[in-house]
């Protein structure tokens, strides 16, 4: 995907709820949560891994800044806040994100393992024993 096709690069600006100079926030436009919010850097690559030193720690920066008020906005109950680095771990916008997730108690049965659900089989590792 390149910048010309990237909806990260075409979005409208006025659905920019936080930014510094090296990356921008905004809601997610299929949330998984109320206030999942994705935070990507202005510079269009695929992988966070691809940014500048500087690039990184102002998008990590800002991450915490979402994070900050979600938290005083929403009150949630903790967060899951990701990266799917390439199509393999299933990444489809090529334009570097993270999400961050306001999750609630109760919102699903049973939120042990959070992140491992990607591999639903190696998941529950407390049922394995030692």
């Amino acid at each position: 995907m390149d910048q010309l096709d990237c909806p990260f690069c075409r979005l409208d600006s006025s659905r920019i709820c936080l930014a510094n100079d090296f990356a921008v926030a905004f809601p997610d436009t299929f949330p998984v949560a109320d206030g999942h919010t994705l935070v990507i850097p202005r510079r269009h690559v695929a992988s966070l891994f691809d940014l500048l030193e500087e690039e990184q720690a102002a998008l990590w920066t800002l991450v915490a800044l979402v994070r900050r008020q979600l938290m005083a906005e929403l009150k949630p109950d903790g967060f899951n806040i990701g990266v799917n680095d390439g199509p393999a771990a299933g990444q489809t916008v090529m334009h570097a994100h993270v999400h961050v997730i306001p999750r609630r108690n109760g919102d699903t049965d049973d939120p042990r393992g959070g992140v491992r659900w990607i591999m639903p089989k190696k998941a529950r590792y407390w049922d394995k024993g030692p």
